[in-house]
């Protein structure tokens, strides 16, 4: 028998084990730190002088103290003390001090980078894939000098945003 779940790891009860609660308390714990994270910070190296109860952190690279040999973990604080998850590919965080999600890709976590194949508002897509290189406009019968700096600044910026091809 598996003495801990596959994905979270979370202990399991053996049958006829003695003080099942802790086991099934360590398995709370340690869904508590794992589900819907909030953490406080992304790529902290030194643990907090004096953190709450239900306080987490994303450990940074080179962690020290109670956080050594803890890299890019999930860090959560308890009343037993410090709890470690290490995340899965696909896990996110909401980091509390930027606003921004944190995202694990299996190797590592990235700050601030939403992957979508498109973005709606509404109901109405506003951004997709990236579009082909759209020339700044030369030449023609007609020139209209405004018209067509309006038109060069509009293609720079959707070219500036990624949006088209240079």
């Amino acid at each position: 028998m598996t003495e801990a779940t596959h994905r979270l790891a979370l202990p399991l009860i053996a049958g006829g084990q003695a003080q099942k609660e802790m086991t099934h308390n360590e398995a709370l714990a340690a869904l508590d730190i794992a589900v819907q994270p909030v953490v406080e910070a992304v790529g902290v190296d030194v643990p907090p002088a004096s953190p709450a109860p239900g306080q987490c952190w994303i450990v940074g690279a080179e962690p020290v103290g109670a956080w050594a040999g803890q890299a890019g973990t999930l860090a959560g604080w308890t009343a037993s003390g410090w709890r470690f998850l290490p995340p899965g590919a696909g896990w996110t965080a909401w980091a509390k001090d930027s606003g921004l999600p944190a995202r694990h890709d299996g190797s590592g976590w990235t700050l601030g980078v939403v992957s979508a194949a498109r973005v709606e508002i509404g109901g109405v897509q506003v951004v997709s894939d990236r579009q082909a290189a759209i020339d700044t406009p030369d030449g023609g019968a007609f020139v209209d000098p405004e018209a067509r700096a309006a038109l060069t600044n509009v293609i720079n910026a959707l070219r500036a945003h990624g949006l088209i091809d240079p």
